[in-house]
């Protein structure tokens, strides 16, 4: 993840409120639970000294006319004087239920662990006729956001459906149901690559009849099918009307390959972890990644997959303040914080609190 975008935020006036809430199940009563959950919160954040304008701003975020989508989708909200700053619309609490910090820097560790957990996508579930494709940005826990369904339907105008008898018309019949079938898949990875080219996606999940499937990712250009993840979800084409249960199945099989992708992400950023400290290109422990990031030599800050990192708020903003990147790491480091660095950075050589210009 990129922490240029935030940059924006750490680069306000403190101090931030920060809230989150969790994703709950969906009740009649979500509207008035949610109003109770926001009272306990705000009642926090007002005795803490939090700014009237951050309070309202943060009222207008919460207390919409759709509110029951803040119950069952969560939020992750930072607010100043100046207004909102932050929102979000997933969960991003670990399960560790609502909380709200007032402090001189936004609490953005959890929502950044959950942001570096996301796929971005292209969800293709397809037959032999036909494909419906969708962007989306998933995590192990949810997905994200859903855009607008694209669908195509494939050029050919023979049957792909095969007939059982084995005479010679028949197998005749079997060939140019295969020849519609490659046809349509043709179009369909057409059209897949055409979306991938504008989204740029880091991984294309296919979905759907088996057969279209396997097709399909055959048929992709190499450098999707590099990034491609077949999985057995999703049946046929979804109906106008839609079929709950193959998006049920859909969806688990979604939050999976997240899961898998996260965790080959974090071995790859263990194995690049390793070889740049092997090659004098990496730190560990709070002080010394904040000592390279005075010397902006942070390339990418590295946190713990459910550990909460020492000074983990100001390391944050630290990198952000010089573009760096943030990702998991999947090894023990010190304090739960390490980074990869651009360059080598002298920072046992460095004063525990390096002088300002003026000093």
């Amino acid at each position: 993840m990129q922490l240029a975008t935030l940059r924006p935020i750490y680069e306000d006036a403190p101090p931030f409120a920060t809230v989150y809430l969790q994703a709950l199940p969906a009740s009649p009563d979500a509207e008035h639970e949610i109003r109770l959950r926001w009272d306990e919160l705000r009642g926090q954040l007002a005795d803490a000294g939090t700014h009237q304008e951050a309070l309202d701003a943060l009222d207008d975020a919460i207390l919409t006319e759709n509110i029951t989508a803040v119950q069952t989708e969560g939020r992750v909200l930072v607010a100043n004087r100046h207004g909102l700053l932050l929102e979000e619309d997933f969960d991003a609490t670990r399960d560790g239920g609502d909380r709200a910090v007032l402090g001189d820097l936004p609490a953005l560790g959890d929502y950044v662990r959950q942001r570096t957990r996301s796929v971005r996508a292209l969800v293709v579930l397809v037959d032999k006729e036909r494909a419906a494709v969708r962007r989306e940005v998933f995590t192990s826990a949810a997905v994200l956001d859903s855009g607008k369904v694209s669908e195509v339907e494939g050029s050919a105008t023979e049957s792909v459906h095969k007939p059982r008898e084995g005479a010679e018309h028949h197998r005749r019949m079997q060939q140019r149901s295969d020849e519609a079938a490659w046809l349509n898949i043709r179009d369909i990875a057409e059209h897949v690559r055409a979306a991938a080219a504008t989204w740029r996606p880091e991984a294309v999940v296919v979905a759907g009849e088996v057969q279209g499937r396997k097709l399909l990712l055959n048929d992709l250009p190499a450098e999707l099918q590099g990034i491609a993840h077949e999985v057995e979800a999703g049946g046929g084409i979804p109906s106008d009307t839609g079929d709950e249960s193959a998006e049920e199945s859909l969806q688990r099989a979604l939050r999976s390959t997240a899961r898998q992708i996260t965790l080959d992400r974090a071995r790859e950023q263990t194995e690049h972890f390793g070889s740049a400290q092997a090659n004098g290109l990496a730190v560990q422990g709070a002080e010394n990644v904040r000592r390279a990031a005075t010397l902006g030599a942070v390339e990418t800050l590295l946190l713990r997959y459910d550990e909460d990192a020492e000074a983990e708020d100001e390391l944050l903003r630290a990198a952000a303040l010089i573009d760096a990147e943030v990702a998991l790491v999947g090894t023990s480091v010190a304090e739960n914080v390490a980074a990869v660095l651009r360059y080598e950075a002298p920072v046992d050589q460095m004063d525990v609190q390096p002088q300002t210009a003026h000093s």
